[in-house]
């Protein structure tokens, strides 16, 4: 069975300043995710589902959605504040959906297969999506096993800012043990650290892996998944700032041993437009693409 590609887009790209999910970068006018899904029909994934906010489905379908029409099966689902569980109300001080965990949930009725997942304004490189379709592809026995793109963290750092990254920590058998968010990494004169609110510094090595939100699951993970957003709902819905993200989620996993999670190490240089002064180096980099 060929897997799914699930790509998250209903972002907000606050620190962008737009869309970026639209955003032409390529020398023809090509998005990132243009470039992820060739990247996904090259390794052999058989169809692609778009998370996106009801508000850009116009634009999504004109400007996006008709580019694949010949290359790929698609279709999309919508992550607004109202996609909870019956039971549930929403916070009226809330503004935004619940994360990124949440953006996976809304498509659990359009995927039965094994899926990816990935964010719409990442470029991962076609390498990543090889080794993630085969192994989506291998058969499973006994407890469940999902698998995680690991990338070393100097080739995913911008020259304009901090980046949030989950730090991830493998066993001799290249499982994930551990993932630690820390959201303001940066390189300085010392070297590559994250200093948080507290101002805590925490060095970081040139081979650390990071995650950069590149999943790979079984429909299995839909089910847990379901269970886990009431939990948290019941939690937190008092805080309208709350967020159901996928490290709390794969923490969840790790901390139960209910699933394994192979960590694929890449050398593959990640890049994304965090910042809008990340936008001429994205240009750059994807004409020199062959």
């Amino acid at each position: 069975m060929k897997p799914t590609l699930l790509i998250l887009a209903a972002g907000m790209g606050s620190r962008y300043g737009g869309l970026k999910q639209l955003d032409h970068l390529g020398p023809n006018g090509e998005t990132i995710m243009d470039y992820s899904v060739q990247d996904a029909i090259n390794a052999g994934y058989g169809r692609v589902v778009f998370v996106i906010r009801r508000s850009m489905e116009e634009d999504f379908k004109k400007f996006i959605l008709s580019k694949y029409a010949d290359k790929i099966d698609t279709s999309y689902v919508f992550q607004e504040l109202d996609a909870i569980p019956e039971g549930f109300t929403v916070n009226p001080e809330r503004a935004k959906p619940y994360g990124t965990a949440h953006a996976i949930l809304v498509a659990k009725d359009a995927i039965h297969e094994p899926f990816t997942v990935i964010n719409a304004d990442d470029f991962y490189g076609k390498n990543s999506f090889k080794a993630m379709a085969e192994f989506l592809q291998q058969p499973q026995t006994g407890k469940p096993q999902f698998a995680m793109v690991g990338y070393l963290l100097p080739n995913t750092l911008s020259e304009h800012g901090s980046v949030s990254r989950g730090v991830c920590l493998t066993n001799e058998h290249s499982e994930l043990t551990s993932i630690t968010e820390m959201t303001k990494i940066s390189r300085t004169a010392e070297g590559i650290r994250n200093v948080d609110d507290n101002g805590t510094v925490t060095e970081l090595s040139e081979n650390t892996v990071v995650s950069m939100n590149f999943w790979g699951f079984t429909p299995y993970f839909f089910d847990c998944l379901n269970d886990m957003f009431k939990n948290f709902l019941q939690k937190n819905n008092d805080n309208p700032k709350s967020e159901f993200q996928i490290p709390t989620v794969v923490n969840h996993f790790l901390t139960t041993g209910t699933a394994s999670i192979k960590v694929l190490v890449t050398d593959s240089q990640w890049f994304g437009v965090t910042y809008k002064e990340d936008r001429p180096l994205v240009v750059e980099k994807l004409k020199n693409l062959k």
